[in-house]
């Protein structure tokens, strides 16, 4: 069985293969929903602080920020910013 040590060192050598920081355009359509439900998955992945899988617990702060700017990029140009703050306080309220 692999360890989380070691699963850690087997994701950081993956993303140190030349060219992963090459930027790639992908032209992606998908509906609004989908747009709302991948930045709640985005947020609420990189806010994660028990058991979060190797992989995100190897992201830099740099990659967090990144992956914040590419779901704020998206919920923008799906017109979506406004209700995903206003759903967000909701879910925080609830939490609460």
């Amino acid at each position: 069985m692999i360890t989380a040590s070691d699963a850690a060192r087997v994701f950081d050598t993956v993303l140190s293969i030349p060219g992963m920081n090459e930027m790639v355009k992908i032209d992606l359509k998908i509906s609004r929903k989908n747009v709302l439900l991948l930045s709640h998955i985005i947020s609420d992945g990189l806010v994660m602080e028990k058991d979060p899988s190797a992989l995100l617990g190897s992201i830099s702060e740099e990659g967090k920020s990144e992956l914040k700017n590419l779901s704020l990029e998206c919920l923008q140009k799906a017109g979506l910013v406004e209700l995903n703050e206003k759903l967000t306080a909701i879910s925080a309220s609830i939490k609460s």
